[in-house]
């Protein structure tokens, strides 16, 4: 599957185990099956084991990279059925495009209102220390 989200790839093994994924991916096996309550991943089961493939192996690492990218997991999920149900890769990368502008404007958004708050700071600490100043000279 190519998407805009892979990274290098691992050794391809035919089947994974829960606790496989999660060493792999330092997660807990409850983060993994959150991922699959979620409608994520889809394992296969052998009676009441949970089998993962290559395709969710690749998804959990998609999830992720998702993730810290800041996209919701709803997001995450459009993208990937996206190129599950077309397996067209240019109606993912065009949606994949619009995510990544939608992320850009919030975090431009919350880098401005950072730098708002931090100029208060530098404000409120120099009256704050002119007034210690003033107290110290006993003019205060």
């Amino acid at each position: 599957m190519s998407t805009p989200l892979r990274n290098a790839a691992a050794p391809v093994r035919a089947t994974y185990s829960i606790s496989d994924l999660a060493r792999e991916f330092a997660l807990t096996t409850r983060a993994i099956r959150f991922y699959e309550d979620c409608g994520l991943l889809a394992p296969k089961r052998d009676k009441r084991t949970r089998v993962y493939g290559e395709r969710e192996r690749v998804r959990l690492k998609l999830i992720l990279r998702g993730k810290r990218l800041g996209l919701a997991l709803s997001e995450i999920g459009e993208l990937l059925d996206l190129y599950e149900v077309r397996r067209n890769e240019r109606a993912q990368l065009t949606a994949f495009l619009g995510l990544l502008a939608d992320r850009r404007t919030r975090l431009l958004q919350q880098r401005e209102d950072i730098e708002i708050v931090l100029a208060e700071i530098d404000g409120i600490e120099r009256e704050c220390r002119r007034r210690l100043k003033a107290e110290a000279a006993g003019t205060g």
